[in-house]
């Protein structure tokens, strides 16, 4: 495991634990972001794992701490399947979290999957909300990521092009291994510029992903991000966190 102070690595007895550590984060880092830049500006992860997140999002005590007219909602990758799938990462967020907060609509910037420059239209849109001109990376105040059983994060997998992409801040992605194969992501430029990077990871499927990842394996997109001038955290229950050993 990394020795950078920047890094940490936080374990939970159950998955409801860590759902309150990251709720806790979320309006942490959304308090902390208006205060300093007047707006909160945060990526999603996608895939079941946040579901708990979000949902506590939507109660007391965090629903009251989170300055949501102030707070614009991205996702780090979509799926490009029907709008009404419940595949599609935007669709399980507007469940669980969206559908329940004081949250403008506007505030909610969804990828258009069904455009043929959909990448294009978002990394548009994510340089237009945050007034970034070409050239600049735009930092986000909070990215949640999950991680696959292959060291995928958001959609970028092991032995991709896109893993390696080091000008495009969104890529569409065509043909991945797993189902479904069309996808647009975030690439590691974007998501490496963040202020907090936030890992959620539950499960003993994901001990010895989780164990390669946290150790260094680069052949694992995850172990690739590393937030320049950000910090880095892995939010883990017991299972998760059972291949990398005891805390030191």
């Amino acid at each position: 495991m990394s020795d950078d102070a920047r890094v940490t690595v936080e374990r939970f007895e159950t998955p409801e634990a860590l759902a309150e550590r990251a709720a806790d984060l979320f309006a942490e880092a959304a308090a902390e972001a208006c205060a300093a830049r007047g707006r909160f500006r945060v990526a999603l992860a996608g895939g079941r794992t946040p579901t708990h997140l979000h949902q506590l999002l939507g109660t007391p005590p965090w629903v009251d701490l989170v300055p949501w007219a102030s707070t614009d909602l991205f996702f780090g990758d979509e799926r490009c399947v029907h709008e009404c799938s419940p595949e599609r990462n935007d669709l399980v967020a507007r469940e669980a979290l969206f559908a329940v907060v004081d949250l403008p609509p506007e505030n909610v910037h969804r990828i258009d999957t069904y455009r043929r420059d959909g990448a294009e239209a978002y990394e548009g849109v994510v340089r237009e909300r945050f007034g970034a001109g070409p050239g600049e990376i735009p930092a986000f105040d909070l990215v949640f990521l999950g991680i696959g059983s292959d060291g995928h994060t958001a959609s970028l997998f092991p032995g991709r092009p896109e893993v390696d992409e080091e000008e495009r801040l969104v890529v569409k992605v065509v043909g991945a291994p797993q189902q479904p194969p069309d996808r647009i992501t975030m690439t590691l430029p974007l998501l490496n510029r963040a202020r907090l990077v936030v890992f959620l990871a539950t499960g003993e499927k994901k001990a010895a992903v989780v164990a390669r990842t946290v150790g260094g394996d680069r052949a694992l997109p995850a172990a690739r991000v590393a937030p320049a001038e950000g910090r880095l955290v892995w939010l883990l229950d017991a299972a998760a966190a059972s291949g990398i050993g005891a805390p030191r």
